[in-house]
């Protein structure tokens, strides 16, 4: 009990907070928003790719891990400044989507979509620089009560991004078939507000002590080159990513017809966009290397030792194993959440009724299906509850299915939202366990900002065609697609306790 009211657990209690805030402001509110203003279903699940800036931050953990930001750096040290400089990107993102009536036409959709983009790279950012302030500011035997108060404060943020963002948007009066840009604009304006618990929290907080300064490793040419490099490859990968989807027109509706499926013909293009896209940025980044334009041993250092390192302790099979593990486990619940606020709206639920049982009720059963996840990966080790928490968060998607079939029915949507949460939170707790045993003490920052970013990088790719799927197949269909992508998972988990010791 002494230990929760250590200055650094609370510390870690805001921080979760402002972490949780941003996520649903550009998933499951975000959605609704879009749905009242008149956007389509499957444009709306798009929107979901905003939040891909979770998935690839690994490509810049170690930039913020290791270059100093001008001025702020200096006043305030390495981590509170990248924290406070991410906070501020959130707030501006949040404040821009907040001025931007997505039901006004096309362009102001796009802005709408920029601004989403920025967010979702602001508040990783954010993420990055949070995770490695709790490494280097308390001892070992405290990490677990902080990691505790960081969960909890990050639930308490998605709760109030979540259920308080649709209280208040229907509280001002948007409704389904009564859309009021204004409502939302005062709603988003409140949101950004709450962000200055963590903006205050990261000014009045001390900088962790540590022996470890990069600054004194490299100069400022070197960070600036570096910084170069990175805009290089990511304006790479957006010139690729752009271009190649008006050249992949024609070959998409071709092989739309060859496969019958237009959605998969779309899903299979975009993953090769996607790859091009990587390649290109690849391709410019070791040409830079190669022409000596930055310095070779602080990207070697930032991105390759890390890597390297993974691959060395597992060797190639066992790391790709795991590796296909991370970046699937949670497919089954991730495809499934980015419509399920469209699914209960369009089952005739309110916004209140959402808020109060999927939100409120739904963050209650998490917790409990979290602290029951801890405690049986003690009692019976972590890969046996890794084994049941996929088993559970597959099955249970099931009962959605039987929701489908039942329509409107407030009982049933409380049984189906506790079966789900629970399932939820008994994986997560041993995902996150899982993860954290496979991470190396020297490059904990870099190596779990890549664990953490690939197990939302492939669900979040198909969820966005997930309201492709449903106006392809409808929700029953599409509820049983997201419980068998859950099996290849059980696969995987078998395989890894193979071939893997994990202590607990």
């Amino acid at each position: 009990m002494r230990s929760f009211f250590h200055p650094r657990v609370i510390t870690m209690l805001f921080f979760g907070f402002s972490a949780g805030l941003p996520i649903l402001l550009i998933f499951s509110s975000l959605s609704l928003w879009l749905r009242e203003a008149g956007v389509q279903r499957a444009a709306v699940t798009f929107f979901s790719w905003a939040a891909l800036g979770y998935s690839f931050k690994f490509v810049w953990a170690p930039l913020v891990d290791q270059m100093p930001i001008p001025w702020l750096t200096r006043k305030l040290g390495r981590r509170r400044s990248w924290i406070l400089a991410a906070q501020a990107g959130i707030v501006g993102a949040i404040l821009w989507m907040a001025v931007t009536d997505p039901g006004s036409g096309y362009h102001p959709l796009v802005f709408m979509a920029i601004a989403a983009v920025l967010l979702g790279f602001s508040s990783a950012t954010q993420d990055i620089a949070i995770d490695a302030y709790r490494i280097e500011s308390a001892p070992l035997d405290l990490q677990a009560m902080m990691a505790s108060a960081y969960i909890g404060g990050y639930r308490i943020g998605m709760l109030v991004a979540g259920a308080g963002a649709l209280i208040l948007a229907e509280w001002f009066g948007s409704s389904k078939g009564n859309y009021r840009f204004e409502a939302w604009q005062i709603t988003y304006c409140i949101m950004a507000g709450l962000m200055l618990v963590g903006m205050v929290t990261a000014l009045v907080i001390d900088e962790p002590a540590s022996d470890h300064n990069p600054s004194d490793a490299y100069s400022s040419r070197d960070y600036l080159t570096g910084l170069g490099l990175f805009g290089l490859a990511a304006a790479a990968f957006v010139i690729t990513f752009h271009f190649t989807g008006r050249g992949t027109l024609d070959m998409k509706v071709q092989l739309g017809q060859w496969l019958g499926s237009t959605g998969l013909a779309g899903l299979l293009m975009e993953c090769l966009r996607l790859g091009a896209g990587l390649a290109a940025a690849a391709v410019v980044g070791k040409i830079c290397i190669l022409a000596d334009l930055v310095n070779k041993k602080m990207v070697v250092a930032s991105y390759v030792a890390p890597v390297k390192d993974f691959f060395n302790r597992y060797r190639l099979f066992v790391a790709w194993l795991i590796l296909a593990l991370v970046g699937l486990y949670r497919i089954s619940d991730i495809v499934l959440g980015v419509i399920s606020n469209v699914f209960y709206q369009d089952l005739g639920f309110s916004k209140t009724q959402i808020a109060s049982v999927v939100k409120t009720f739904g963050l209650f059963m998490t917790l409990v299906g979290g602290f029951a996840g801890g405690i049986l990966s003690i009692r019976y080790g972590v890969i046996r509850i890794l084994f049941l928490g996929a088993l559970l968060a597959s099955a249970t998607n099931l009962l959605f299915m039987v929701l489908a079939f039942a329509g409107h029915h407030l009982v049933l949507l409380y049984l189906v939202i506790a079966a789900d949460n629970l399932a939820a939170g008994l994986a997560s707790a041993a995902f996150v366990a899982f993860l954290s045993s496979l991470t190396s003490i020297r490059f904990t920052a870099v190596q779990y900002a890549v664990f953490s970013s690939l197990m939302t990088l492939v669900p979040k790719v198909f969820g966005g065609y997930s309201g492709t799927m449903v106006d392809a197949f409808g929700y029953p269909a599409f509820f049983l697609i997201t419980t068998l992508m859950g099996l290849p998972v059980l696969l995987l988990v078998w395989y890894c306790s193979r071939h893997l010791e994990i202590a607990g």
